[in-house]
């Protein structure tokens, strides 16, 4: 393995050519940049529904993009489309409603919102005893199709399809923590294989609702700090106590090196590498050693062709849950032999955004190498004598950065690394 030139060797080099961004710091990579290099916080009062009764007040919502009714179908349709719109008019790829290539959407388990559900009750007269054949049967007289429509597996991804005009059945997916990742595995897979020469990878999520907030925090996930809303997501910190829910959107738009040449487009990035375990310890525990998360980061130096000495800074998936953060360091300090490397997490600004962080959290890898400057983590105020890692601490800073890693770490133990390397690498 060395440290040489990612785009030789390599029967079909996959390079990214557009990328699109949407968190609760922004629409759009510039804005999210901006406030990244910065160390802003997008975590803030939730102000989409009440909060009353519930134990979790906070989130890193994006305000910023709205739709009607704002149910969580329609808000992952709408926070994808701003990051689709952005990716492809960088890649300018194809005609318009054309794209030349497939879909892999990321996209969390849809489900009736509570309004929904209040809806139907009340018309069948079923209440507390509603089961899932009312709405079927609902739905089978037309006054309720809208309801069907809305939890139909593959809603979210059968729409941007239309829009897009995407090659062949649109997937939607969902791995957990790291569907996001997950989307830009299957699309770089398919051109390495030559099934394609694009592929247009989509992570979305619009979890900052009620349900999933009381389901997060029964699991103990969630900080149940919400005095000051921006100093609560604490990755690696020695005082962190869970992750802040966040939502958001990422696109990228994956190509063959051969067709992005061919038609001169601009190349981000490349994805050099992409490793992939799962080690069904637990329902939400990681594996405690670390041993599958690291397994999972050297898979995919392997695929790379890369030394650990060739990376040169690790977005970590860094949640601020107890577990996790010490679970990674574990894994990071095995695969890199106690060497010190940079590495931060963007959720400590952006919070946990679930099935869209791997593909959010590429985006904001691909934009470091692009800077050469990395994110800071905010929010470290008390190192963790146990987590002896330098996690770019609460300042951005400037850096030579030829390869990075991005983690993606699910629940369940589906674990995805990414290696990103820069295009001059």
């Amino acid at each position: 393995m060395t440290g040489t030139d990612p785009m030789r060797d390599r029967p079909r080099t996959v390079v990214v050519t557009g990328a699109g961004l949407v968190t609760a710091l922004g629409i759009g990579k510039a804005d999210n940049w901006q406030a990244l290099v910065n160390g802003r916080s997008g975590v803030r009062r939730i102000r989409r529904f009440s909060t009353a009764g519930l134990k979790v007040g906070i989130a890193a919502s994006v305000d910023a993009v709205t739709a009607e009714p704002p149910t969580a179908t329609n808000l992952c349709h709408a926070f994808a489309t701003h990051a689709i719109e952005e990716a492809l008019a960088e890649a300018a790829i194809g005609p318009r409603g054309r794209f030349p290539g497939p879909l892999y959407l990321a996209v969390p388990p849809l489900e009736l919102d509570w309004s929904q559900r209040i809806r139907l009750a009340q018309a069948t007269g079923r209440g507390e005893e509603l089961v899932y054949d009312d709405l079927l049967r609902a739905a089978a007289t037309g006054a309720f199709s809208d309801l069907d429509e809305q939890c139909e597996h593959g809603a979210v991804a059968t729409r941007l399809q239309a829009a897009y005009g995407t090659r062949g059945a649109p997937v939607s997916l969902n791995t957990a923590c790291a569907s996001g990742a997950t989307t830009i595995q299957l699309g770089v897979e398919a051109i390495r294989r030559g099934d394609t020469d694009a592929a247009l990878c989509v992570g979305t999520d619009s979890s900052v609702n009620p349900e999933t907030l009381i389901r997060f925090s029964l699991l103990t996930a969630l900080s149940m700090r919400d005095d000051v809303p921006e100093t609560v997501s604490r990755p690696f910190a020695r005082s962190r106590d869970g992750f802040v829910m966040g939502e958001g959107a990422a696109a990228l738009v994956l190509e063959s090196l051969h067709s992005a040449r061919a038609r001169g487009a601009p190349i981000l990035g490349i994805v050099s590498g992409v490793g992939e375990t799962v080690d069904r310890f637990h329902r939400t525990r990681p594996s405690p050693g670390g041993g599958p998360v690291a397994a999972c980061m050297g898979h995919a130096l392997r695929d790379a062709c890369l030394a650990p000495d060739a990376i040169g800074y690790i977005n970590a998936h860094g949640t601020g849950t107890p577990e996790n953060d010490r679970t990674e360091y574990l894994g990071i300090a095995a695969v890199m032999g106690g060497r010190d490397i940079a590495v931060s997490s963007s959720k400590s600004m952006i919070g946990h955004t679930l099935s869209a962080a791997g593909a959010i959290e590429a985006v904001i890898t691909l934009l470091a190498l692009r800077a050469q400057r990395l994110p800071p983590t905010i929010n470290y105020r008390d190192p963790d004598p146990e987590i002896p890692l330098d996690v770019v601490p609460n300042v951005a800073r400037d850096a030579r950065v030829a390869h990075a890693l991005s983690n993606a770490f699910g629940f369940g133990g589906q674990n995805v690394s990414l290696v990103l390397s820069h295009p001059d690498a």
